[in-house]
């Protein structure tokens, strides 16, 4: 896609976020999905090598999504690049439905890996790297965690382990909005020096606004990583796009109302 079709795929996923966070009913993680639009928008309308028809090619690049609470923000991706159907889509949090607050792994429906327990999806990450290594496939993979996440030390396990096997087919994003569900990450555990972490650990490290398309996509396409597994660590806002909320850790996870989703719906058409 080019740059102005991924700005219009970014804005329409966070319509489509609003949409179902409002018509489920129930409280949702709508804040951290609001932070990774533009990274899951570049990477399925730009960056993965995939088969709408064949979900299960052998050779398609892999996604895990780490981040499994960050999901409203996985599956209008899905929906937007045609790997499911607007009929699918809707039927999120319904009784019966594929399409749960964390994924929950279906092939058929593009979705690689189960999450919801933070810190694993990267370390199934690394090992489907490695497995591609093993087998001389093509494929890459990429993983997306968030910053809150990394207070998990299993991120840190797979962190020292990438490099040390030479994964220069893994891509890790690292959804740096600062905020998780108990208030600035700062406050918790401080990780404001994200970028000098990873470098440490071995990776090649590319620095990003999170929200700037043209950024991220030179960074997916940087190849300098040879031998390194690569970090693209994007400085991003929690609740980005809609203004009561963002950078309020109440929209970690919450009901969006009618209210709510009318106020969010108007920001959001402002920003056309």
């Amino acid at each position: 896609m080019k740059q102005k079709d991924l700005e219009k795929m970014a804005l329409e996923m966070r319509r489509k976020i609003i949409d179902i966070s409002h018509n489920c009913g129930h409280s949702t993680h709508v804040g951290g999905a609001l932070s990774m639009v533009e990274l899951m928008t570049v990477l399925y309308g730009h960056v993965l090598n995939f088969d709408v028809k064949n979900p299960r090619w052998d050779d398609r690049d892999r996604f895990i999504l780490s981040k499994g609470h960050g999901v409203l923000g996985y599956y209008p991706a899905l929906l937007l690049s045609g790997i499911i159907s607007e009929e699918t889509f809707n039927t999120f949090m319904t009784n019966g439905t594929d399409l749960i607050a964390h994924p929950v792994m279906n092939m058929d429906l593009g979705i690689e890996s189960s999450n919801g327990s933070l810190g694993q999806g990267i370390s199934m990450a690394v090992g489907i790297a490695l497995a591609a290594k093993k087998k001389n496939k093509p494929y890459n993979t990429y993983t997306l965690i968030g910053d809150g996440e990394s207070n998990e030390g299993s991120v840190w396990e797979a962190a020292m382990l990438a490099p040390h096997l030479g994964l220069d087919n893994l891509t890790l994003l690292v959804d740096y909005n600062r905020m998780q569900n108990d208030g600035a990450g700062k406050d918790i555990i401080n990780i404001e020096n994200m970028p000098e972490r990873f470098k440490a650990f071995g990776w090649y490290v590319i620095e990003v606004d999170g929200h700037n398309i043209s950024e991220i996509v030179d960074a997916f396409q940087d190849s300098s990583n040879s031998g390194k597994p690569k970090a693209i660590v994007a400085h991003t806002i929690k609740g980005k796009g809609v203004p009561f909320m963002e950078n309020e850790k109440s929209w970690h996870h919450n009901r969006v109302n009618k209210t709510n989703y009318d106020l969010a719906i108007e920001a959001l058409n402002g920003t056309q």
